[in-house]
């Protein structure tokens, strides 16, 4: 396949993106009508999440980390129920849509370059799916809800108990499915580290129009069963316990870190040179500091700045309240920084700490990809919202997400 030849056709047809998209699944369900059973009501998020794994991939060609990001992707792709069959029809069907969308660019090369790229990216995929399953990881691993509790009118905390052994590592995430919102899955952050009796916390905080943060915060009770998928992120310990290190966690981006927090704990006492910034749009929303209180006992050498928008002012200020309470402290370069909280809050903060020296910054990426470029200002004004896609094991610097 040619590299250059891809980018190109794909720079004409990422302009088109929302008419490509709806002519792929248009087509794959034309020729393929038991497959729309496969999907959610609701494409559009679908829509979006699917031009962004194809963005990623076209922009990452060259890179050698590609097919191992592939086999994590078919790795988790099972609990769609993905086959090869599957594959096989989503691959008719995107270069249909890329045949329509590319216009005279798609000459009988592009189509021979195409059809190598994705014969490429599904055997990847397929093998990591493969991998898996030879050895025995499930594609989801059903668990009960023993335990769910309200923090105010928009967050719980629901407690989890797989059926099966669940193996993760503190800072990880994990993919969620609810009976409550058929075929949707979410991902959210796994919120404390490995118990001795197995269970796992999910904060979650609803999303306005959000069907399954919705589910989970108002509809989900104890005694019901979720799925959850095979855990993945990159934010987690890269260094011994004692090393220096800063959390920092806004909203329910406390749940990453308090995991990582725990297993910090864990190490027993000792030297240790951490801090703590927790960050909320309001103080009623501070809803981790019990937690905190006894993490603090546990973790002497552990500073902690609780960070709050003033009554009655924009959550935005919390915001820049840390900004302004970041550059009074110091030695960032010595420092390793995992950062947790909303897609914006993670740049604006990844830049500040990059100013102040920080070279170590950690967090998952949920970039707002998935966007057509607007062709007009007209086509600008009228664009529907980004919807965040989320990329497994990226890495800084640098939702429905905890």
């Amino acid at each position: 396949m040619d590299p250059q030849l891809l980018m190109s056709t794909f720079a004409i047809v990422e302009r088109r993106a929302e008419q490509a998209v709806t002519f792929f699944y248009s087509h794959l369900f034309r020729h393929h009508p038991g497959m729309r059973a496969l999907f959610p009501e609701d494409l559009r998020p679908q829509r979006d999440r699917l031009f962004a794994a194809l963005t990623h991939v076209v922009a990452h060609l060259d890179d050698p980390g590609l097919p191992a990001y592939l086999g994590r992707l078919g790795r988790d792709h099972r609990k769609f129920l993905a086959t090869p069959a599957l594959y096989s029809a989503v691959g008719a069907s995107l270069l249909a849509a890329l045949a329509r969308t590319a216009g005279p660019a798609w000459t009988p090369d592009a189509e021979k370059s195409w059809t190598e790229a994705y014969t490429l990216v599904a055997d990847l995929m397929m093998r990591g799916a493969q991998e898996a399953e030879q050895a025995g990881e499930p594609a989801w691993w059903d668990a009960d809800v023993v335990r769910h509790v309200r923090h105010g009118d928009d967050l719980a905390v629901l407690t989890l108990r797989p059926r099966r052994p669940f193996t993760y590592a503190p800072g990880q995430y994990a993919g969620v499915s609810s009976p409550r919102a058929p075929r949707i899955w979410r991902t959210y952050s796994l919120a404390n580290a490995p118990r001795p009796d197995g269970t796992v916390d999910l904060h979650v905080s609803r999303i306005r129009g959000g069907r399954m943060s919705t589910a989970l915060v108002d509809e989900v009770r104890a005694g019901e069963t979720l799925r959850l998928s095979a855990p993945g992120g990159a934010t987690v310990h890269r260094t011994e316990a004692g090393a220096p290190r800063t959390y920092i966690a806004a909203g329910t981006g406390w749940a990453p870190v308090k995991a990582l927090l725990e297993e910090l704990a864990l190490c027993g006492p000792g030297e240790t040179e951490a801090r703590l910034f927790l960050v909320a749009r309001a103080r009623e929303y501070l809803y981790g500091r019990p937690d905190l209180d006894r993490l603090g006992v546990r973790i002497p050498g552990l500073r902690v700045t609780c960070i709050a928008a003033a009554p009655r002012h924009p959550r935005a200020q919390a915001t820049e309240r840390l900004l302004q309470a970041l550059p009074r402290h110091r030695d960032w370069g010595q420092h390793d920084v995992y950062v947790a909280g909303p897609p914006g809050f993670l740049a604006e903060t990844a830049q500040a700490l990059e100013a102040l020296g920080a070279t170590r910054i950690f967090h998952d990426r949920l970039p707002a990809l998935g966007q057509a470029r607007p062709l007009s200002p007209a086509e600008r004004l009228l664009s529907p919202r980004d919807v965040p896609w989320h990329d497994p094991e990226a890495r800084a610097p640098r939702g429905e997400r905890a």
